[in-house]
């Protein structure tokens, strides 16, 4: 087995590539904007590079002048900005705006069952009882950060049970991927697809909730186990590229690299020995996806619960969304904040 270490002046400059490739997309206050920023977020975390920090700035002050769109889980995703911004800066109008989306989560948000939250992607009753693995991303990793960060223990439970729910809806018993959704109308997984990012949604939360708690908390091992065997499963089912495909078991779907640096990501922090090969192969792979430009390319756009494997096999992946390059930022800094893991037989 070979030792896996990355270089790290190669990741930084993949870093500061793709991070300025993605200063000129033009967002909106939504979850694409939520995923990219937080992967600059994380660039800054381990780069120190100011001036990542001046462009989130500039651009959430510009944008608050305009006035924010309605709530919702989706755009939830903006509060891991706001975060960070308050950990740069100070200023308190960010934590401000990352408490608002915390009380809007607590308050406002639709649930179902016990306390689950229902997805949302606008202001209304989008998909009634339905739990997706994007929520994870969105909602309950953005309240558990910011329950540590505040040492509110209402946030971190409230964000434990999302994750314990999503776990008992989402994660098959038998091969342990991820399925995109449950509806707990119909009581079934829709379609029943592995859908590639939502394992990459999964997997990359557990992985940093999983840092987060202590074995003291029930949850530690909860989340622990879940990953643990999720990436074993994983792992089977990369690619001779090294990347992992939009419906993960299914040899005729394309490779997707929004999904394959989520799950990379999470394959780093979590470290295990016996994945140096998978690690290595998936640099290889993500990097072979990744323009001069900082352009990360075979992103698939946004995604619905679809009706059926071939549906999600057709779902462009032309263009550079916010997501990809997030994710893959992500990644990145994985690599650099978890060298020591990483490399380590």
């Amino acid at each position: 087995m070979r030792k896996f270490e990355c270089n790290e002046a190669e990741v930084k400059e993949l870093i500061d590539r793709i991070v300025r490739r993605t200063m000129n997309i033009d967002f909106t206050w939504n979850w694409s904007c939520g995923v990219a920023f937080y992967g600059i977020s994380k660039a800054w975390e381990a780069t120190g590079n100011q001036e990542y920090i001046d462009f989130l700035v500039n651009w959430v002050d510009e944008y608050l002048e305009l006035g924010l769109p309605p709530m919702m889980v989706n755009a939830c995703a903006m509060g891991h900005t706001m975060i960070t911004l308050h950990e740069a800066t100070g200023d308190k109008k960010y934590l401000d705006l990352a408490l608002m989306k915390a009380e809007y989560l607590r308050k406002e948000a639709i649930r179902f069952g016990e306390g689950v939250f229902q997805h949302t992607v606008s202001s209304e009753n989008d998909f009634p009882e339905q739990a997706w693995a994007d929520t994870l991303f969105m909602a309950a990793y953005f309240l558990l950060r910011l329950g540590f960060k505040l040492d509110n223990k209402e946030y971190i439970e409230d964000a434990l049970n999302q994750f314990y729910w999503h776990e008992e809806y989402l994660q098959d018993s038998k091969n342990n991927l991820f399925y995109h959704a449950w509806d707990n109308v119909r009581k079934d997984h829709l379609s029943g697809i592995y859908w590639g990012r939502a394992n990459a949604w999964a997997a990359y939360t557990m992985a940093q909730a999983y840092k987060m708690l202590n074995p003291f908390m029930p949850m530690w091992m909860q989340i622990g186990g879940a990953l643990g065997d999720q990436l074993s499963a994983l792992v089977r089912l990369q690619t001779p590229n090294g990347l992992w495909r939009t419906v993960l078991n299914d040899e005729t779907s394309y490779e997707e690299t929004s999904a394959s640096a989520g799950i990379a990501a999470a394959m780093s922090i979590n470290g295990h020995p016996l994945h140096q090969n998978f690690m290595a192969n998936a640099y290889a792979g993500i990097l072979a996806n990744i323009d001069e430009d900082g352009s990360v390319r075979n992103v698939s756009a946004g995604t619905a619960v679809m009706y059926s494997a071939d549906d999600y096999k057709v779902i462009s992946k032309k263009r550079v969304q916010g997501w990809g390059q997030g994710l893959t930022l992500a990644y990145l800094v994985a690599l650099l904040q978890n060298r020591k893991i990483v490399s380590k037989i």
